[in-house]
């Protein structure tokens, strides 16, 4: 697989596995100079990307597609709901809304005031 075929998450994932082996003493899969060596001085991601370029590194990727299905999509029946009904359903749910609030003991601004003013004191 050329280089320029693949992603820079595959380009990534194959360079650091091969910078991985060199730096473990693995074998170069080309003949490169002293001299170019001594140019990358001994970088062994330098040398790997070399190998990448040069399209030497034994690595194939497969690449999974997903399946295709052949049945035909289904439409989501919705039940039909007349305005009279739909009204019935926002007369309930603001009631119960306000319930709920009334539980809740809604804040009032006075009562924050006095919280503060009674608050811890620094001495």
């Amino acid at each position: 697989m050329k280089a320029s075929e693949l992603t820079k998450y595959e380009k990534a994932r194959v360079l650091g596995a091969r910078a991985l082996q060199i730096a473990m003493n693995a074998p170069l899969l080309m003949k490169i100079s002293q001299e170019d060596l001594e140019k990358v001085n001994f970088d062994s991601l330098k040398i790997a990307e070399v190998e990448l370029e040069s399209d030497v590194l034994p690595i194939s990727i497969h690449k999974p597609f997903p399946e295709r299905k052949e049945e035909k999509l289904k439409r989501v029946k919705e039940a039909k709901i007349s305005d009279v009904q739909k009204e019935e359903l926002e007369v309930k749910e603001e009631e119960e809304i306000a319930k709920e609030g009334d539980i809740m003991a809604l804040a009032n601004p006075d009562d924050e005031n006095e919280d503060e003013s009674s608050g811890p004191t620094e001495e």
